[in-house]
């Protein structure tokens, strides 16, 4: 797996739920985040290579959830540490601008706190 990462990547303290847009289900959580793409982790293998439309509520800068909604590519995937559980990464390939922004915000808190 490589490493080297061009963007700034935050890991999710909160548990912050994963909602597949196309069936309505809650597929995993964020394990952490980026502008460029983000990692879940997830009680079930997801398809290799695969598309998927995602939803999932960020606290803005008042704490309160606004909701993000992105199309990803599947990249990789592999087993957790905790049997049972996957790891599987994502590059977003789609986002409105106003759910860069609410990400962007969110990354940049992490340095203020």
């Amino acid at each position: 797996m490589n490493n080297a990462r061009r963007s700034k990547r935050r890991k999710a303290e909160e548990n912050l739920p994963v909602v597949d847009t196309m069936t309505g289900q809650c597929i995993g959580r964020i394990g952490d985040l980026s502008t460029e793409g983000l990692m879940l982790i997830t009680e079930q293998r997801l398809h290799d290579d695969a598309l998927y439309q995602l939803s999932f509520h960020l606290p803005d800068t008042r704490g309160l959830p606004a909701l993000i909604e992105i199309g990803v590519h599947e990249q990789w995937t592999a087993p957790a540490s905790v049997p049972g559980q996957f790891w599987s990464g994502f590059r977003i390939i789609d986002m409105a601008s106003r759910d860069l922004d609410l990400i962007a915000d969110w990354l940049d808190r992490e340095d203020r706190s």
